[in-house]
């Protein structure tokens, strides 16, 4: 037994000392290795770079060469020092078809189905839209009770073909229903293989309002009076800050659609600024949609966005609280054209047209209070002096007419109704030719 131990331990002795002698024996190798690859550094570095470049690069490239030498074996590459967490990578979802999940592509699939080389994945709220893929995202201006948190919808369709960014919104006043269904119809009926870009929709902006049917937001403010916004302010400010920033801005257009207000319809047109000539061309790529200049107020989003540099115009359409299929078609064609027009799609579209731009409009208001009735339809051609209406008492039985005051055009007016005096009841505009054409 002891000569047994003893065997042992000389063979375990002899067994370190031959592995201690190979160790030696190989680091003149190790030691040529490194200086070969520092050659070899140095010489695809001076193909590029200057000789400062190359030695204040080299000992950044040397290690980088024994990090890869060292992690050759290993089947992870080493973690990424950058703690922040990277954008997640969005589902591809087909809008037409609910709550569908892709089925995984095979090896070959994947292998014939490779990406155009110019296309380009869309980063939009912490999400990645890879080209050729459409996604339905989530806004959230975090300024609900957190428990009671809901999010807004954003339907993205990223194109498999570079090109513009083209952003739609609607019902940043809760009860204009008409808009919704226009970014609806027009962002399901695209095709992302066929697509050249991307078209970022928000159907409903104003949730809180929407829910409610109302105009305004819960804090009882007119959202499209906050616009660009700011983090710190009211209620309204910090939405309008929240949806301009981590939205509005990754766009390059803008058509934000409204309806008209308080019992008031308006004729399918653009509110746009003339005056800004990249504005003034891109009103060109709406077809039969009648154009109406406005420079906008301050808070609007189209003059937050105009002066932002994002070519932007406001499309009306119809009235609120209600659903009207043939404003509905004028703006989901307009909006096809639009497309059309800036190389996103190619489909075969007939233009109607081209509608007259409205550079002077003004309100005609009732003299009298009672009960309105019209005697004309809206987008009526009218002379001054003309009837359009008249506004009846209902108890003396006085009847007031209501007539034009310049030659022009109905482009909005009031509903029937009951109205008191000084009522904007029809809005004129009057047309004129486009500066420079």
């Amino acid at each position: 037994m002891l000569f047994n131990r003893f065997h042992n331990l000389s063979y375990t002795l002899l067994a370190g000392a031959l592995t201690a002698a190979a160790l030696t024996a190989a680091q003149p190798a190790l030691a040529d290795q490194e200086i070969s690859d520092r050659e070899m550094l140095v010489a695809e570095l001076a193909e590029d770079e200057s000789v400062e470049d190359v030695e204040n690069s080299l000992p950044l490239r040397e290690a980088a060469s024994r990090a890869a030498r060292k992690n050759t074996s290993q089947d992870e590459p080493p973690a990424d020092a950058n703690t922040d967490e990277p954008a997640k990578v969005a589902p591809d979802i087909d809008l037409k078809e609910i709550a569908t999940v892709p089925e995984p592509a095979s090896d070959d699939d994947t292998a014939d189905a490779a990406e155009p080389e110019e296309a380009t994945t869309f980063e939009l709220l912490g999400s990645e839209v890879r080209p050729g893929t459409s996604t339905r995202l989530s806004w959230s201006p975090n300024i609900q009770i957190a428990g009671l948190s809901q999010p807004t919808p954003v339907l993205v369709v990223n194109g498999v073909n570079p090109g513009p960014t083209l952003c739609l919104t609607a019902a940043v006043h809760g009860d204009e229903l008409n808009g919704i269904e226009i970014v609806r119809r027009t962002v399901y009926d695209l095709n992302p293989e066929k697509l050249s870009g991307r078209v970022v929709g928000i159907p409903i902006v104003n949730l809180p309002g929407f829910q409610q049917a109302t105009r305004y937001l819960p804090d009882r403010r007119d959202l499209n009076r906050h616009f660009p916004g700011s983090p710190d302010g009211s209620l309204a400010d910090r939405i309008a800050h929240s949806l301009f920033e981590n939205v509005i801005r990754k766009c390059d257009m803008l058509v934000d659609i409204h309806t008209g207000s308080q019992k008031r319809t308006n004729l399918p047109q653009l509110r746009a600024d003339m005056n800004n000539p990249d504005v003034a061309a891109f009103t060109r790529g709406f077809d039969r949609m009648a154009v109406v200049h406005s420079s906008g107020s301050s808070g609007m989003l189209r003059t937050a966005a105009v002066e932002a540099g994002i070519r932007t115009v406001t499309m009306e359409a119809g009235e609120s609280h209600r659903i009207q299929e043939h404003q509905i078609d004028a703006g989901v064609n307009s909006l096809t054209s639009l497309l059309d027009k800036e190389g996103m799609i190619s489909r075969m579209f007939v233009w109607g047209d081209p509608e007259p731009v409205y550079y002077d409009s003004n309100w005609v208001r009732v003299p009298n209070g009672g009960i309105l009735f019209s005697e004309v339809d809206l987008g009526a051609r009218v002379s001054e002096g003309e009837v359009l209406g008249y506004v009846a008492d209902p108890i003396t039985n006085a009847q007031h007419p209501i007539r034009a005051i310049s030659d022009g055009r109905i482009i909005g007016m009031a509903v029937d109704q009951v109205v008191m005096a000084g009522f904007a009841a029809y809005h004129v505009g009057t047309e004129a030719e486009v500066p420079g054409e």
